[in-house]
């Protein structure tokens, strides 16, 4: 409680400095067009994020000590607040929230307490979650279960796309800085459990390099195809959520021009798809080339990238979970569905390509393990 009510005293003055600094202050509440329930999806969802973001890269046993906690903190806040800030303005903190009501309070006091709900909700659901996929923590279950995996693999495509679809709704500036930083987030909060795929073309290429730490061939078929179906259904579910927060609205998954050829669409695809892939499988699985700080800032720039440089042709995609989401919830007479099976076609074909190099070039991973050998009985 202590630490509430200097967090609130801190905001509410900081809230005076900026009144003072530029003698003029803005109101807090939805922005035009969004009320009561758009800000609740937004606020607890994002509210969710950073607490489950904070308490894995913080909290969890098996992933600290590390170097990239406050990386990974600081850009929740650019994978949301970008997305959000039309709906909501992007507090996720109900300290923020107070120290803004307090600072225009001339212009209308109260809706920080909504807020103040919608955040409390938030955290206590990603305090919730966070027991359920680090079971090690609490004395419950054994790292690494399935349920934990399918789970991790659940919130990281869930919210992916969920950014995606604020982000180009709302006509974000910066909409390749963050969903790339969404997927760094999210990366670093779970990797050490699913592996942070949140892409079947991911996964493909991951099980294709024989890098999947199960048993039996059997299992590992059974894992694969376990989350592909999480990922698409959290694809759709994302995809339907921020159409609820914009009333309905949803955008076209396709070429960025009227009339362009569906080719040039595949090459982009298959180029950004095989570099996410690759270098996913370079800094996460790699024992020579793995990256135990920098591997969640790797994939995120892959995004950018590739938002930057083909975005504006193909949308960036790079998913065949995101494809499907996003024509799931658009109009099936604009041809949503012939798109998303085309981009997914080539953005499988990509992973596949993606896992052949990597095994070519990172030969001498399994060239190590032979030369190490079996444990000696002795």
């Amino acid at each position: 409680l202590f630490f509430c009510a200097v967090q609130v005293a801190g905001s509410a003055l900081a809230g005076l400095c900026y009144c003072l600094a530029f003698w003029n202050t803005f109101d807090l509440g939805p922005g035009p067009g969004f009320g009561f329930w758009h800000i609740a999806l937004c606020e607890t969802l994002y509210t969710f994020m950073l607490i489950f973001v904070v308490l894995n890269v913080r909290s969890a046993s098996n992933n600290t000590p590390n170097h990239f906690y406050g990386l990974a903190i600081g850009f929740v806040y650019v994978a949301g607040a970008y997305g959000a800030a039309r709906v909501s303005g992007g507090c996720f903190n109900p300290a923020v929230a107070i120290g803004i009501d307090l600072a225009s309070a001339y212009l209308g006091f109260g809706w920080s307490f909504a807020y103040l709900m919608f955040e409390v909700a938030g955290a206590a659901f990603a305090a919730l979650v966070f027991s359920i996929v680090r079971p090690e923590d609490f004395d419950n279950g054994v790292k690494g279960s399935r349920v934990a995996q399918l789970v991790c693999e659940f919130l990281g495509t869930f919210m992916l796309v969920l950014t995606i679809g604020l982000n180009v709704l709302g006509k974000s500036p910066a909409a390749a800085y963050s969903v790339g930083a969404c997927l760094m987030c999210m990366a670093y909060a779970v990797c050490d459990v699913s592996g942070a795929h949140f892409n079947p073309s991911v996964t493909l290429a991951v099980f294709l390099s024989g890098r999947c730490p199960e048993k039996t061939p059997q299992r590992t078929k059974a894992k694969m195809c376990m989350y592909f179906g999480v990922q698409i259904v959290a694809a759709v579910l994302g995809a339907f959520t921020y159409s609820t927060v914009y009333g309905g609205g949803s955008f076209r998954l396709g070429p960025g021009f009227v009339g362009e050829a569906w080719s040039p669409i595949a090459l982009a695809e298959f180029a950004f798809t095989f570099l996410l892939c690759y270098v996913v499988l370079c800094v996460t699985v790699s024992k020579t080339t793995k990256n135990p700080s920098m591997f969640g800032l790797s994939m995120g720039a892959c995004i950018t990238v590739a938002g930057n440089a083909i975005g504006s042709i193909t949308g960036a995609s790079l998913n065949p979970a995101v494809s499907l989401g996003i024509a799931a919830c658009h109009r099936a007479s604009e041809g949503s569905l012939f798109a998303a099976l085309y981009y997914s076609l080539v953005e499988i074909l990509a992973g596949v390509c993606a896992a052949h190099a990597f095994n070519t070039t990172h030969a001498l991973d399994l060239q190590e393990e032979e030369t190490i050998g079996p444990p000696s009985s002795a």
